[in-house]
This record gives structure tokens, sequence and C-alpha cells, in this order.
């Protein structure tokens, strides 16, 4: 699997974002849905990252800095197809170690709080985020949880 720098650009990340946006409205009530499309994903403050097994597009995840200190893991989505292989867990990893070289003392993440998220959230857990309240521009929402971890 590679991890690499995108610029958005391609067709098969196009689709696989429009597949994220689409679950999230299936999923969450329009004003709890938090994923960003492809303008918001280009701002400067977001470094965004796809996963690929030769010309397969596997994953994506992105890397928003909310201050210098302060790192949000946006637009985690594994293709459908590839769902439980590893590349979730791969791309947090990357998106972790990016953090600490970026020295944020911290990062943090918003998602559901629906069963459809469970997995999500045990993925978090697993890399040490535990539940906190809202960050950021976040306000208090039923049908969103809050993490965030300390980066030593």
């Amino acid at each position: 699997m590679l991890i690499r720098l995108d610029d958005l650009a391609g067709p098969e990340i196009r689709a696989l974002l429009e597949e994220h946006l689409r679950s999230m409205h299936e999923i969450s009530p329009p004003e709890s849905v938090h994923a960003l499309d492809l303008a918001a994903l280009r701002k400067p403050e977001i470094t965004f990252w796809t996963a690929w097994r030769d010309a397969e597009l596997l994953g994506c995840g992105a890397l928003k800095e909310l201050d210098p200190t302060h790192g949000e893991i946006k637009s985690m989505r594994t293709a459908s197809a590839r769902r439980r292989t590893g590349v979730g867990r791969a791309v947090l990893a990357h998106i972790v170690a990016e953090a600490r070289a970026r020295s944020y003392s911290r990062l943090s993440l918003e998602t559901g709080s629906m069963e459809a998220f469970a997995p999500a959230r045990r993925l978090y857990e697993t890399f040490g985020f535990t539940y906190c309240p809202p960050f950021g521009d976040y306000a208090d929402d039923p049908n969103s949880v809050f993490m965030t971890r300390a980066l030593g």
C-alpha cells in the first residue's frame, strides 16, 4: 500500500469523496454532516492523502491544522470493497505520524454517534483517542462524537 499526498484532481478520489458525502447525508441529519467537499479540502490548512495499491484507490484521509499545536483528522474513508482490510488503520497511522512530525501536541476528530460509526470509533480508540467535549468551531450535537489524544 502506498500513501501519498493528493491534489484531489483525479476521478477516483472525486468518486470516493462523492460516495463519502452521500453516505454521510444518508446516515446523519444535514445539520450534523461535517464532511468536507472538494473545495473545502483544497484549503491551505488541510493536507490530503490517498492510499493506493497499484492503480486502485483504497482510501483517504486528511489533516487540518486548527492552530500550530492542534490538528484535526478529516475525511477518513475506506473504499467500500476494501473495508476491514487495514486501509483505515494505515491512513490513520500516517496522519498521526504527520501530526507528530509537525509537533502538534493534540490531535482531535469528530465522527458520528450512530451505530454505523461504531467501527470508526473503535479504530480511533485503538489509537488512544478518548472522548471529549466539542473543540474548535463544533457545538454539542447528539449526532456527533468528539475524540482527542495528546501527542507525546
